[in-house]
């Protein structure tokens, strides 16, 4: 089976670089990328300095984008924003996402094109969104994949688990089509075995046990009914098929993980990453903190956080990177340079390397400050490298 690509919300090209890591022969047929509410579009920029112009690489908002116009592929792609799911009915016009919300578009891209293989991204509070209907919004979204005929397998992975160099726990939703041989391979197989043994994840991050494993039968109207009251506790493993959930959360065998020490830049750095001022500020910042607030009048409360380490440990992983990091911010890494031994924050360069991207990717013509905030976007690339290993075998044994 051709390996044609559609990469959604392609930033500066996580998903690319890792696929075609795993196997150059993985083609990205069509692209999106749209930075909304922006007059520059940087990622764009740099997405195609690095991949080529091409008529297939679009640089527009998708919900303006006639998904009949994209071409056939065989993988579906994209991190996606963690949204509210909940859909409207509408009268005789029958049921209708949120405008905005970027799910309805890949749901129309999946009824439209119908790819026999998706590979998704997002935020792990996906699984328990939103906070008054736990586990509606991923309903929603399981119940529009069985609607068009697709099986899910799922799983949280904090990449620093294995191995890589930030502890970035983010959701993979890998979906197959219900006719591929993928399927028929699993279709009669026990749930709690695919996620141990036959599954899509373990192939490449193996777990050691689990627990509390939970069977659901996925029953429901329409996706309206879904979102006034579907209900559930989504664990941080699962597989739906054919309408029947089964969710365990899976406990890592975990490896070595790389640590900022082996990737910061020890050769000396420039100077206007030192932190010579603004110190105390800095350790405010980071410290715990126990405040009361004003929330209207006369209302009151304590808001509460704990402590960052400050500097933070180059002996482990980075933490998470926002898309605010470099900037006077309580989530930017600081550390202590080996070198002069003064406290700085991250070089481009460095946050590059915690996601496993080239060096000097994003040095391209966009704004110093905006290559953090690509990176703060990017998804850990080595991760989608291993997928697409298991991407790999299973596209040979789907054949022609």
């Amino acid at each position: 089976m051709e390996k044609t690509v559609c990469e959604l919300f392609a930033g500066v090209g996580g998903f690319r670089i890792g696929l075609e890591k795993s196997d150059k022969n993985w083609d990205t047929v069509w692209a999106n990328q749209w930075e909304p509410g922006k007059k520059s579009q940087h990622a764009f920029d740099c997405y195609v300095s690095h991949f080529g112009k091409n008529k297939n690489y679009i640089n527009e908002d998708i919900t303006n984008i006639d998904k009949k116009n994209i071409p056939n592929h065989n993988l579906l792609v994209g991190g996606f924003p963690c949204q509210d799911y909940s859909v409207a009915s509408t009268g005789a016009k029958g049921i209708e996402g949120k405008k905005g919300v970027l799910w309805w578009q890949i749901r129309e891209i999946l009824e439209k094109k119908s790819p026999k293989f998706v590979l998704l991204e997002n935020v792990d509070r996906l699984l328990k969104s939103p906070a008054s209907q736990r586990g509606r919004d991923f309903g929603v979204i399981l119940a529009c994949f069985n609607d068009l005929g697709y099986s899910v397998e799922w799983r949280v992975i904090n990449a620093a688990e294995y191995g890589f160099a930030q502890r970035r726990r983010r959701i993979f939703i890998f979906a197959c089509k219900n006719k591929t041989k993928y399927y028929h391979k699993i279709k009669n197989e026990n749930l709690e075995n695919i996620i141990h043994k036959d599954g899509f994840f373990v192939k490449q991050f193996d777990i050691d046990s689990s627990t509390n494993g939970e069977t659901y039968n996925f029953e429901y109207d329409d996706i309206f009914y879904v979102s006034e009251h579907f209900k559930f506790n989504f664990k941080n493993a699962g597989i739906m098929r054919k309408g029947k959930i089964y969710t365990e959360e899976v406990i890592p065998i975990q490896a070595k993980p790389t640590t900022l020490n082996q990737i910061i830049q020890k050769n000396g750095v420039d100077e206007k990453y030192l932190l010579v001022d603004n110190l105390d500020k800095w350790n405010v910042l980071k410290g715990a903190k126990d405040i009361i607030r004003k929330k209207g009048t006369p209302h009151e409360y304590h808001f509460r956080e704990g402590a960052i380490a400050f500097p933070d440990s180059l002996d482990k992983p980075a933490r998470t990177m926002l898309t605010s990091e470099g900037s006077i911010n309580r989530s930017t890494h600081v550390i202590e340079d080996p070198q002069s031994k003064c406290y700085r924050i991250l070089t481009p360069v460095e946050t590059e390397r915690i996601n496993g991207f080239p060096d000097n990717w994003t040095e391209t013509g966009m704004p110093h400050n905006f290559r953090y905030f690509c990176m703060g976007n990017a998804l850990v690339v080595g991760l989608i490298e291993k997928m697409g290993i298991t991407l790999n075998e299973i596209f040979e044994k789907e054949g022609n």
